[in-house]
C-alpha cells in the first residue's frame, strides 16, 4: 500500500486546478453565443451583486452617520442651552451684587462728585458736640471729649450691625451657591440620561440596519439564484429559436426579397444583397442605350447649330465687305466731285480777283465819270461773294449726305449680325 506524500497532494491539486482551468477555457471557446457577443454574464452578475451590496452598505453607513449627527446636534443644543442659562444667571448675579454692594453712595469719592452736596451740607458749627469740629477749625480742643460714651456706643452698635449684615450676606451667598450646585447636578444627570437614551437608540438603529442588510442580502441571493435559472432557461429557448430561424430564414435560403429596405424600393440592405436581377440589368442597359442616343442627338444638333452660325458669320462678313467697297466707291466719287468743284471755284476766284484788280485800276474819282459809284460797287462784290458761298456748302452737304448713307448701311449690317 502506497503512502500519500505532501508532494503527491500538491501535484494532484495542481492537476485539478489545471483541469478546471481547461474546462472553463473550453466552455468559453465552444460557447458560440458568448464567443460572438463577447459578454461574460457571470462576471456581470457578480458585479451587479457587489454593486448592490456596496450600495446597501453605504446606505447603512449613511444612516448611522445621520443618527450620529442627530445625536451630536441634540447634545450641542443641550450644551448651548445650558451655557446660555449659566451666562444669564451669572449676569443676573453680577447685576444683583452691583445693585446691593456697589452703590454710588458707598464709593469713597462720592462726596466729591455728589450733585446734592450743597443741599446736604451743614453749617460749619451746630454745637459743641458736632462731629465735624476738627482741630484746624479751632472749634474743639484736645481734652474736651465730652461725647466719648455716646460715640463709643454708637461705634459698637455700628460694628454689630456691620457684622450681622456680613453674616447674612455670607449665608445668602452659601445658599445661592448650593442652589447652583444642585441645579448643575440635576442638569448633568439629565444630560447623562439623554445621552444614554440616544446611545440606546443608536444601538437599536444599528441592529435594525444590520438585520435589514442581512435580510436584503438573503433576498438578493434568492433572487440571483432564481434569475440564473430563468436566464438559463431563456438562453436555451433563445438558442433553439435562433437555430430554427437560421434554418428557415432568408439568409441560408438566399431569398432576394430579404435585401429590400424599409426606406424605399430604390434602396437595399448591403449585408443581405445578393446582386441585381436580370430584369434590373436589362433595364440599366436600355437606359444606357437611350442616354447614348440622346447624347448623339444633342451632338448633332450642336454641330448643325455651329454650321448655321458659321454661315451667318460668313454672310455677315461678305455683306460688311460689300458695304465697305460701296462706301469706298462713294468716297472716291465724292472726292472726285469735290475736287472738280474746288477746281471750278479756284478758277472763278482767280477770275474774280483779276476782275477786281481791273476794276480797281479803272475806278474814277468821286467828282464823277464813267466808273461805278460806291453803292453799285458794294452790291457787285456782295453778289459775287454770295454766289461763291452758295456753291461751296452744296458740295459739303453732298459729301456729308453720302457719308451718312454709308454709315447707316454699316450700322444695319452690324444690327443684323448681332440679332442672328
Amino acid at each position: 500500500m502506497d503512502i500519500v506524500q505532501p508532494k503527491d497532494l500538491e501535484q494532484d491539486f495542481r492537476l485539478a486546478k489545471r483541469r478546471q482551468a481547461e474546462l472553463c477555457r473550453q466552455k468559453r471557446i465552444f460557447n458560440a453565443r458568448n464567443r460572438i457577443i463577447g459578454g461574460d454574464t457571470k462576471a456581470w452578475d457578480i458585479q451587479v451583486h457587489d454593486q448592490k451590496i456596496k450600495e446597501a452598505t453605504e446606505k447603512a453607513r449613511d444612516e448611522i452617520f445621520a443618527a450620529e449627527m442627530r445625536q451630536n446636534d441634540k447634545i450641542a443644543c443641550i450644551l448651548e442651552e445650558r451655557e446660555r442659562r449659566e451666562r444669564r444667571d451669572l449676569c443676573k448675579a453680577i447685576n444683583d451684587f452691583q445693585q446691593n454692594f456697589q452703590k454710588p453712595e458707598t464709593c469713597r469719592e462720592f462726596d466729591l462728585s455728589d450733585p446734592l452736596a450743597l443741599k446736604k451740607d451743614l453749617p460749619a458749627r451746630q454745637s459743641d458736640n458736632d462731629a465735624r469740629n476738627t482741630v484746624s477749625g479751632m472749634q474743639k480742643f484736645m481734652g474736651e471729649d465730652l461725647n466719648f460714651r455716646e460715640r463709643k456706643k454708637f461705634q459698637q452698635e455700628q460694628n454689630r450691625e456691620w457684622s450681622l449684615q456680613q453674616q447674612s450676606e455670607w449665608k445668602n451667598a452659601r445658599e445661592e451657591q448650593k442652589r447652583a450646585e444642585d441645579l448643575y447636578v440635576k442638569t448633568r444627570l439629565q444630560f447623562d440620561k439623554t445621552a444614554m437614551h440616544l446611545q440606546n437608540l443608536e444601538s437599536a438603529t444599528r441592529k435594525a440596519v444590520c438585520a435589514a442588510v442581512k435580510e436584503f442580502n438573503k433576498s438578493q441571493a434568492l433572487e440571483s439564484a432564481e434569475r440564473k435559472i430563468q436566464e438559463k432557461k431563456q438562453e436555451e429557448e433563445d438558442n433553439l429559436a435562433e437555430i430554427s430561424n437560421l434554418l428557415r430564414g432568408d439568409l441560408l435560403s438566399e431569398n432576394p426579397q430579404q435585401a429590400a429596405s424599409s426606406f424605399g424600393l430604390h434602396r437595399v440592405v448591403p449585408d443581405r444583397w445578393k446582386g441585381m436581377t436580370r430584369e434590373q440589368l436589362e433595364q440599366i442597359r436600355l437606359v444606357q442605350k437611350q442616354q447614348v442616343q440622346e447624347k448623339l442627338r444633342l451632338q448633332e444638333e450642336e454641330r448643325q447649330r455651329d454650321l448655321d452660325w458659321d454661315q451667318q458669320r460668313v454672310q455677315q462678313a461678305r455683306s460688311v465687305l460689300l458695304l465697305e467697297r460701296e462706301q469706298q466707291r462713294q468716297q472716291r466719287d465724292l472726292r472726285r466731285a469735290l475736287d472738280c468743284s474746288n477746281f471750278n471755284l479756284a478758277k472763278e476766284q482767280l477770275l474774280h480777283v483779276h476782275d477786281c484788280e481791273n476794276i480797281s485800276h479803272q475806278r474814277p474819282h468821286s467828282s464823277g465819270g464813267l466808273g461805278y459809284d460806291t453803292a453799285s460797287w458794294q452790291r457787285i462784290q456782295r453778289e459775287r461773294g454770295d454766289g461763291l458761298r452758295a456753291k461751296k456748302p452744296e458740295v459739303k452737304c453732298l459729301e456729308t449726305r453720302g457719308l451718312h448713307t454709308s454709315w447707316e448701311k454699316i450700322h444695319e449690317g452690324s444690327l443684323y449680325k448681332s440679332s442672328h
